[in-house]
């Protein structure tokens, strides 16, 4: 099962990346297509420094890459990470799953007679 495929680190560093909608955002422009950070950095109303730092939160969590071209660091969505991280949420799903299917069967199991 995908849940058990990824450390607890890697983990936690996915989904506290996607816990931001600025890195959520970042994610979607740069999977659309590549994005230098300084071009990234126009669409936010905060420092350059500061999507630096949300670049290289997704960048340890694997969800973009970064590529150095002359001058710019040129930003990659990763499509792959997405699909790992929507994996583990499935896995997670039909855990879940299951256990509502069995706390329904208990609780219409006929309750037995306690005086015999």
């Amino acid at each position: 099962m995908v849940v058990y495929e990824l450390s607890d680190t890697a983990v936690d560093r996915i989904f506290q990346a996607l816990a931001d909608s600025t890195r959520r955002d970042i994610i979607e422009r740069t999977l659309r297509h590549e994005q230098s950070v300084s071009d990234l950095a126009k669409h936010y109303e905060m420092s350059f420094a500061a999507v630096q730092k949300h670049v290289a939160v997704l960048e340890r969590a694997m969800l973009v890459t970064k590529e150095r071209r002359g001058r710019e660091q040129i930003v990659h969505g990763n499509s792959e990470a997405l699909r790992r991280a929507k994996e583990l949420l499935d896995a997670y799903e039909q855990i879940w799953h299951e256990r509502a299917i069995r706390i329904g069967e208990i609780l219409s199991e006929p309750e037995k007679d306690k005086n015999k």
